[in-house]
């Protein structure tokens, strides 16, 4: 038994694609929210967090689509924003031994919150 196995015996490979996935979610989430943000930045800002996230381990593909609208009302003297989670819709897909998930992450209106969850998994 190589180390990475002796430290997730106790998971099905299931829960380690869900937990993959899971803390990739909150890494990027406190990693990028804050980050400075406007309508000329957000594309490249895309994909700089795509393109992080994807190096996590069992991350096969991370698409990440900020709130557009949101960047139109900007109206201050600095003419950018915040990144916050109101703004992101975010699915991380995961894969380990053939096991897949999906995590989303994404602003629901009923709840008044950018909420985490399990979207899919096999």
């Amino acid at each position: 038994m190589d180390n990475e196995q002796k430290y997730f015996k106790n998971i099905s490979n299931r829960e380690r694609a869900i937990f993959e996935g899971a803390i990739t979610m909150g890494a990027l989430f406190h990693q990028f929210d804050g980050t400075p943000i406007n309508k000329k930045t957000v594309e490249s800002l895309e994909k700089a967090i795509s393109e992080a996230m994807e190096l996590q381990p069992c991350i096969d593909k991370v698409e990440v689509h900020i709130n557009r609208q949101m960047l139109e009302k900007i109206e201050n003297e600095f003419q950018y924003i915040s990144l916050n989670g109101n703004m992101m819709d975010i699915r991380i897909f995961s894969n380990y031994e053939g096991q897949k998930a999906i995590i989303r992450m994404k602003y629901i209106e009923e709840l008044d919150y950018p909420l985490m969850y399990v979207e899919k998994a096999d």
